[in-house]
């Protein structure tokens, strides 16, 4: 009788918990064990192996994903600029201010808004090529992880995959989130960037970073109880100008950052010492971005998602950049790209691509200078690809832009170039430069005993 009325209270609580599954589409916490193996089985059959749609479009505006950039074109190799696949393509359309309302339904908030700023503003259409990829044992990983993933209370971890995708059918606004935040973009890599922050009149200066990048959820053959609960480990040296050179910042992003928040720790070349950095996160300022953009900004969003409410609108195509090899070309100077109030919009490459809309509104009791955020989400890569990003009175304040090419090396499909255009000041921030660089190298070999702080301490001595 005693074991009966266990179960009976046991069944209550769990119905209990079920109950308080979602809010108002937003996640309060998630106890499900992954999705179904009728619905995994969807994964390379009627979806993609990541979750994506496989089918096109209804009108063939979106064509059938057939695999993506899987080899090179004739003559790369590794270490030079990835040449254009689609350089024979011509602009279908261009987008103006003149124009917007006709493809206002298939333009962010932030683009509209961008188009009606600037009577300059285009946004140049090309036929649209699914060129995401990723290696087979990502794809397997996903199939593999889909029935076992899930949030962690709160959804601030992810427990129960490592590897592929944790949530390719996403129930929720947080797991299209966290299929951004563990999506693929190599084992490890390094890569040499600048940034710009150009004054209103087109004037700017450039800070040069060093950044290296250990992903470790989807290092090969490694188990969730490894990860020690992070996601990455990142690394970025500051080279010039001067006044800010030989600083370095070594990040350990983990993986639930309420239970235990980002490990960062920075060199301070004016002091030679390593000192703990936890205002590295949330809306605190972006390195040396002269306040133009947030730390969770990096990347389009990084870090805890704790403060906001995070809802699923949807899935919607949309008019978003995408195959940007021709703005990632090494025959571009940064004087090309850095132009007054915007980047040279005629090096831009936007198609028609569906991607997932998450509505994200900051929660009460919580601090963040963007009220509300929308992200617009890649179906084929989990990349965001676009942010609106609102202020205190719900006014649209920032608009962010990935512009992004399928790295054939790796196959990964990543960003090669952010802008994060503030509308209120009129200025906008551009990271990831890297047209007069050495090209990203995904062969580098690291492990987590390179991003200790006894390591940083002994590299910024030298």
């Amino acid at each position: 009788m005693k074991t009966k009325n266990l179960l009976s209270v046991l069944c209550l609580l769990r119905s209990l918990a079920v109950a308080l599954l979602c809010v108002g589409g937003s996640v309060a916490l998630s106890l499900h064990a992954g999705i179904s193996a009728a619905d995994a089985s969807r994964l390379g059959n009627d979806l993609t192996p990541l979750g994506g749609e496989k089918a096109g479009n209804a009108d063939g505006s979106i064509p059938a994903w057939t695999g993506g950039i899987t080899t090179p074109p004739a003559g790369y190799t590794p270490g030079m600029h990835h040449p254009d696949p689609y350089k024979d393509d011509a602009v279908l359309f261009t987008i103006t201010g003149a124009n917007a309302d006709k493809y206002a339904d298939k333009l962010t908030a932030g683009q509209l808004a961008l188009l009606k700023a600037y009577a300059d503003y285009k946004m140049p259409v090309y036929p649209t090529h699914r060129s995401a990829s990723n290696p087979q044992r990502i794809y397997d990983a996903t199939k593999q992880y889909a029935t076992t993933a899930a949030l962690t209370a709160g959804g601030n971890g992810i427990t129960g995959a490592v590897i592929g995708i944790p949530f390719p059918i996403p129930q929720n606004g947080l797991e299209v989130i966290w299929n951004h935040l563990t999506r693929y973009r190599g084992v490890a890599a390094s890569r040499h960037i600048s940034q710009a922050a150009p004054q209103r009149n087109g004037s700017y200066n450039l800070v040069n970073f060093d950044d290296e990048f250990l992903f470790n959820y989807v290092r090969d053959g490694i188990h969730e109880k490894d990860l020690d609960n992070v996601l990455i480990y990142f690394k970025q040296a500051v080279i010039a100008p001067a006044r800010l050179a030989g600083s370095i910042l070594v990040v350990h992003e983990t993986m639930d950052q309420v239970k235990e928040p980002r490990r960062a720790w920075l060199y301070n070349t004016g002091q030679r010492r390593v000192r703990r950095a936890p205002n590295v996160a949330y809306d605190n300022p972006g390195t040396a971005a002269d306040n133009m953009r947030t730390s969770d900004q990096f990347d389009m969003f990084n870090g805890a998602p704790d403060r906001y409410d995070w809802k699923l609108v949807g899935k919607k195509e949309m008019y978003v950049p995408y195959n940007s090899y021709k703005l990632h070309s090494d025959s571009l100077k940064y004087s090309d790209i850095l132009k007054p109030l915007h980047i040279n919009q005629d090096l831009t490459r936007y198609e028609l691509h569906r991607v997932w809309v998450v509505d994200a509104t900051l929660k009460a009791g919580t601090n963040h200078v963007y009220s509300r955020r929308t992200f617009y989400v890649d179906e084929d890569s989990w990349q965001i690809l676009a942010v609106d990003q609102y202020d205190s009175r719900g006014q649209l304040w920032r608009v962010s832009e990935a512009h992004c090419i399928n790295y054939y090396d790796a196959l990964t499909f990543w960003s090669t170039l952010e802008v994060h255009t503030d509308l209120l000041a009129g200025r906008y921030l551009a990271i990831g430069l890297d047209n007069e660089a050495k090209m990203y190298d995904f062969s580098l070999v690291r492990t987590p005993a390179d991003y200790t702080p006894a390591t940083l301490r002994q590299e910024g001595v030298r």
